[in-house]
């Protein structure tokens, strides 16, 4: 009778008709995060931004998201998840069409913006209501599992609806579908989802959440400007900022009664590793497909349609993350099975690396289903790691930084990746002593501008090929990344039987 009553409630049928709700909420943002890569060359063509504008069209929203996450979180202990995602949808189906609808990229850099805003307001409510609903530790980890699929699933589905629209409307689009599911989010999340709070009611410390802002963005754009552009004064001014906003950050959480971010959690080893290998591992998977996709288009020839489906196998194999994940961790444990699904990740990324120069396209194919199956293990792993190594009532400050580390290592992956790939398209190029000083600015400008500006098949060729060469060693370096990552988990999470892990995650 005593085992009767300590057992933990388990969840019915509304509580997984919720989940379904939260889940596409995720699945949303992370398909927002990727839908526009393949739109790049369109709205290139239509709007006319310089390089730079492109990478921050591309992670601006990212930045926005993981730069309040944390904020978000504590406005949703205080007004309450429920209330705070229904408001998010509302907000972030309006960013969309603003979005849409943007004349010129530095409106659509800022609608883009908007959307990082309303998506902040989303993302720390999901995993929390997650961890709410489902007190059973296996049900929550089969839960946790099906809402880390969403969002790795996600991120690769969005080549593909990309594509699907792209072939048949203009690159807005991509932002107006957005509207219908945020909808069907407000209907579904007003009737199934129950309202909870945490425990923390004190006010939300204002001062904190410039400090992470004024953090994370400098140092960002440091990073990008050092590799496109090379060391100035402004690097150096922004990295300062970035550090000393970092510092002061940290130091005030120490302080605070109720910070803002715990970082005390960073003293459990298993959570440490985890959010690490979390951002490592999805700042290569977003870092890759932000510049594989135009490589597809641009480099290969492929149409928005065709490249999405060439893009499917990733997303097929992260789905297929569900059928096997269970029997890796009885078999390997939590953070054998994390490294080894970040060395698949890495054996993914280096078979695209080598078989770009190929003419057949299969070995891509079969090194992104490779890619998208380790990533997606790791991404389920990490995250269940992430809620069930620390105290119960910390879950949700944990699952806060889980979704931080998610969005920060997706925006700097876009950004690092995205300005090394630039960088290294500039020195592979090979052009014409004769060639005009405007055909070689827009040809060192991108590969995009390139294609818009210059006639001579020569140097687009040569362009191609500069872009293809820079993609290969691009991949081998997010390659190396994740091999780290994979030593990281391997070392560092543990690796109890499931059994051992769920009597203690209780």
């Amino acid at each position: 009778m005593t085992d009767l009553k300590l057992a933990p409630r388990l969840a019915g049928p509304r509580e997984w008709a919720a989940l379904v709700v939260l889940v596409l909420v995720v699945m949303l943002l992370a398909i927002d995060g990727t839908v526009l890569y393949l739109a790049v060359p369109s709205l290139t063509a239509d709007l006319s931004p310089t390089s730079t504008e492109v990478l921050w069209i591309g992670d601006i929203y990212a930045f926005v998201l993981a730069g309040l996450l944390i904020t978000m979180g504590n406005v949703a202990d205080r007004i309450g998840r429920k209330r705070l995602l229904l408001m998010g949808s509302a907000a972030f189906g309006a960013a969309s069409v603003l979005a849409a609808f943007a004349p010129n990229a530095e409106a659509l850099i800022a609608a883009r913006a908007l959307l990082g805003v309303a998506g902040a307001t989303l993302m720390p409510s999901t995993l929390s209501i997650v961890r709410s609903l489902f007190v059973d530790p296996v049900q929550r980890t089969r839960a946790i599992a099906l809402w880390s699929v969403g969002a790795t699933a996600g991120a690769a589905l969005g080549p593909l609806v990309g594509g699907m629209l792209l072939e048949n409307f203009w690159w807005g689009s991509v932002f107006l579908i957005n509207v219908p599911i945020m909808m069907l989010a407000l209907v579904g999340g007003w009737f199934l989802l129950p309202e909870s709070r945490g425990t923390a009611g004190q006010r939300i410390d204002l001062a904190s959440s410039a400090l992470s802002i004024l953090a994370i963005v400098p140092l960002v754009y440091a990073v990008k400007r050092w590799i496109g552009n090379g060391a100035d004064l402004l690097v150096l001014l922004a990295a300062v900022v970035g550090l000393l906003a970092g510092w002061a950050f940290l130091r005030r959480q120490k302080r605070l009664s109720v910070p803002l971010l715990d970082v005390s959690l960073f003293r459990i080893p298993a959570f440490a590793g985890a959010v690490g290998a979390n951002a490592l591992a999805i700042f290569a998977f977003l870092g890759l497909l932000f510049f594989f996709s135009q490589y597809l288009q641009m480099v290969r020839g492929f149409g928005p349609l065709h490249a999405g489906l060439a893009e499917l196998p990733a997303t097929l194999a992260s789905i297929a993350v569900i059928a096997v994940i269970g029997f890796l961790v009885v078999r390997l444990g939590a953070g054998r099975s994390i490294g080894a699904g970040l060395g698949l990740g890495a054996l993914g990324l280096a078979g695209i690396g080598a078989t770009a120069p190929f003419a057949s396209y299969w070995g891509l194919g079969v090194s992104l289903a490779v890619l998208g199956l380790g990533i997606g293990i790791a991404m389920t792993l990490t995250t269940d790691a992430v809620v069930s190594t620390v105290p119960k009532e910390r879950s949700g400050a944990a699952a806060a930084i889980a979704e931080t580390g998610y969005e920060l290592g997706g925006a700097l992956g876009i950004a690092v990746l995205g300005s090394l790939q630039a960088a290294m398209y500039r020195s592979h190029l090979e052009l014409p002593q004769d060639l005009g000083e405007g055909e070689r600015a827009a040809v060192n400008e991108s590969l995009a501008s390139a294609l818009a500006t210059v006639e001579d098949d020569g140097v687009l060729t040569a362009a191609r090929d500069a872009f293809a060469s820079a993609m290969q060693l691009t991949s081998f370096i997010a390659t190396a990344l994740l091999l780290v990552a994979a030593v990281i988990a391997w070392r560092v999470i543990p690796s109890a039987p499931m059994e051992k892990v769920q009597h203690d995650a209780a």
